[in-house]
């Protein structure tokens, strides 16, 4: 993959460093009054794990008896998902028997950027992350909070860092949303998409991004929900577990690859995520397993069916589409695209399914 290579100066940000005296050269040619107050911005967003806090005021308290994209409903423990994908990618470590991290010489940086957390609970997030790996100040982990920017300078704030270290392997980012004003602006969404896209490829990086799911369905949230997941290698969705709400399942949505196994979590006494102690509890997964060789034929034709309500024809994409919005609607979980893919080869084998010549749109058949 081709990297950007800044060679007439490049800085690697160790902690301490006063980033009023650094000199530097950034792809964007600002102006260096506008690199300083940029430098001093990160400064001031750095998070210490060993810097003392206080816990902010409480407002009120209740009682009663959720390139990796992450997604999830509220409060379905996405964070801590986060939290393990970069406590590997730190130690190169493998956690819960299913997260390993792979990062190489010179690449293994890591930085965490948080746009919606008060300092003190980012800070909670970091130190998790040190007692997870065992150490208290990790040399090649950066931790910034976000939360008071305008979203135009948490975006730029996170380029500006992506760019100044050679050694940055991986990058997180926990509200992917607050880098624009709206989900559903669509000239926005194809622009952070795009910025993702480019990181990624000049850099030669990592990127792992939390966004909520809508509160009807378990899509992604808006246009810019849409436009990361059909951009990303692998989406991981968070679910709490049906039959215990202190246990949640973590399964790939879509995989451009080898779909990952899934697995389960809870969050022990420390605050820290484990693997669920109850292996023979039931995930939405399982109780909807998905095999086209399993269901009844008439089944498999009535989803088809579903399939092509609003078209008579569609190209292979559409139709792969169609077939995942259909299962979804009927059984309130999704497949993956090489599901997707399998039950349109069986359909296609029982003549279900017509293309009159190859590449052109397919068009539903009856029943036989």
């Amino acid at each position: 993959m081709g990297k950007y290579r800044n060679n007439n100066s490049k800085v690697n940000i160790p902690h301490g460093t006063d980033f009023n005296n650094i000199p530097l050269e950034h792809p964007n040619n600002e102006t260096k009054q506008s690199k300083v107050d940029l430098d001093r911005l990160l400064n001031e967003s750095l998070i210490d794990p060993s810097e003392v806090m206080e816990a902010p005021q409480v407002a009120f308290q209740m009682k009663k008896g959720n390139d990796f994209m992450i997604i999830g409903k509220a409060k379905s423990r996405k964070t801590f998902l986060m939290i393990l994908l970069l406590s590997a990618s730190i130690m190169k470590a493998i956690f819960l028997n299913h997260i390993k991290g792979c990062l190489n010489e010179p690449q293994t940086v890591v930085l965490f950027f948080d746009t919606e957390q008060s300092r003190y609970h980012v800070q909670k997030t970091v130190k998790r992350i040190c007692k997870l790996i065992g150490i208290e100040v990790p040399a090649n982990f950066y931790a910034y909070g976000l939360r008071k920017f305008h979203p135009d300078k948490r975006l730029e704030l996170i380029e500006h860092a992506i760019y100044q270290n050679d050694k940055i392997g991986v990058v997180g980012i926990d509200g992917i949303k607050d880098l624009i004003s709206s989900i559903n602006d669509e000239e926005q969404a194809t622009m952070i998409s795009s910025k993702l896209l480019k990181w990624t490829e000049e850099r030669n990086i990592h990127l792992a991004c939390v966004l909520h799911q809508n509160k009807g369905d378990i899509n992604a949230r808006g246009h810019l929900g849409s436009e990361l997941v059909n951009k990303a290698e692998t989406v991981l969705s968070v679910t709490i577990s049906e039959e215990n709400s202190e246990i949640s399942i973590v399964k790939a949505d879509y995989c451009r690859d080898k779909e990952p196994d899934s697995f389960a979590f809870e969050i022990d006494l420390d605050g820290l995520p484990q693997e669920a102690e109850n292996r023979c509890m039931k995930t939405p997964e399982a109780k909807n397993k998905f095999s086209v060789n399993t269901m009844e034929p008439g089944k498999v034709y009535q989803l088809l069916k579903d399939s092509f309500s609003e078209k008579t024809e569609m190209g292979y994409s559409e139709l792969v589409i169609q077939v995942k919005l259909s299962y979804e609607k009927q059984n309130t979980v999704s497949i993956g695209d090489n599901k997707t893919k399998e039950f349109i080869t069986f359909c296609k084998n029982k003549k279900w399914i017509f293309q009159e010549k190859d590449k052109g749109p397919y068009s539903l058949k009856d029943f036989i």
